[in-house]
């Protein structure tokens, strides 16, 4: 029974998998997805929470200290579940997946790049909500991106999604009792 329910789970994962990376041909869809994944990319992620904290003042600068601390802490269990779960890409697992030219050669559980970018964002989201309309958009893109590159399952994603996002309330809450107590 639990075999046949992994199984299930599994073959539902694959499916919506390739209804998305099936796209994988179309111009406008490559350059936008080749583009976009870079922002859950480490050189971006940690250039702009350093560029934030050192070049700002104000809200902007807690909040960017928020988000390098959620991208740290945050980045601590994908390292360690990568090596403990290690899942192989899809493109490798999965016979007819599209991907680019050089993909990465690394465990697929979870995406560090959706990880990185949810963890990033979330402490943006909760000090500035104006900011969500932008930043929660452009965050499922980096997400959609890494199935659509075919580097990873849509559990790999979700994952991702939800360590960034714990990693920033986590770092939210912090930022903001110091803030509050009058540290910062």
């Amino acid at each position: 029974m639990k075999t046949r329910l992994l199984s299930n789970m599994y073959d539902f994962e694959c499916r919506l998998f390739r209804s998305v990376n099936r796209h994988f041909d179309q111009k406008i869809l490559n350059f936008y997805f080749r583009n976009i994944t870079h922002l859950g990319g480490a050189i971006i992620t940690i250039t702009v929470c350093l560029c934030l904290m050192f070049f700002t003042k104000g809200n902007v600068q807690t909040t960017s200290i928020a988000s390098g601390l959620s991208l740290l802490l945050s980045h601590l269990p994908v390292a360690m579940v990568k090596k403990l779960y290690p899942r192989k890409r899809p493109y490798i697992a999965l016979v007819e997946t599209k991907v680019p030219a050089n993909p990465l050669e690394d465990h697929s559980f979870p995406s560090g790049h959706t990880t990185a970018i949810f963890s990033v964002i979330i402490p943006f989201i909760l000090f500035m909500p104006q900011f969500a309309l932008i930043l929660l958009p452009v965050a499922i893109s980096v997400g959609l991106s890494r199935m659509y590159l075919g580097l990873h399952y849509p559990s790999d994603v979700l994952a991702g999604c939800l360590l960034g996002s714990s990693a920033g309330f986590v770092s939210y809450t912090i930022c903001h009792e110091i803030l509050y107590k009058g540290f910062l």
